[in-house]
């Protein structure tokens, strides 16, 4: 199935999700622009328990939701900008992995790299859920690569000024 935005074909896939009880009341995962890629993803930790993550600290929240993808699908748990400019609260792994055959919770690692306590209230959009095809591979194992330009440089390797790529190995 798919649905036309702005003249633009979006290819939609259906997720199963299941609202767990501690999330009754909070909305499920919302696109926030008709192109945007990923769902938002809110806090369903207790409304008169915020946690409070303190610089350099980290907490795992709850969004009180549970996914089937498809096969052949991943899910990213990946980090809202606006929380990453204003408070440098970030998700740690990011982007986390939702592997299609995980039916448990969907839980953010949350970490802070600001300078006050970030507090996370009940129901808070605090991480984005993108969905993405995979590719499994068929690993062969070999004596030796073949040859390119850039080799085995890597770790900054290729310098930090901008430069024209060369389409050749």
């Amino acid at each position: 199935m798919s649905i036309e935005v702005h003249a633009i074909a979006v290819q939609v896939i259906e997720v199963n999700v299941m609202r767990l009880s501690h999330a009754a009341d909070l909305p499920l995962p919302a696109y926030q622009s008709a192109l945007a890629a990923g769902l938002d993803l809110a806090a369903a930790v207790p409304a008169g328990a915020p946690v409070e993550i303190p610089p350099g600290g980290r907490a795992l929240i709850p969004t009180g939701i549970a996914i089937a993808l498809p096969p052949g699908s991943e899910g990213q748990i990946r980090p809202r900008s606006g929380l990453a400019i204003r408070h440098g609260v970030t998700v740690l792994n990011a982007p986390g992995t939702i592997d299609a055959d995980y039916r448990g919770e969907l839980q953010v690692i949350l970490v802070n790299h600001g300078a006050e306590i970030f507090v996370v209230q009940r129901g808070m959009r605090i991480a984005q859920l993108v969905i993405v095809p995979v590719q499994h591979v068929e690993l062969v194992e070999t004596s030796e690569l073949d040859s390119t330009k850039r080799a085995s440089g890597g770790f900054g390797s290729t310098g930090t000024v901008s430069n024209t790529v060369d389409k050749g190995n």
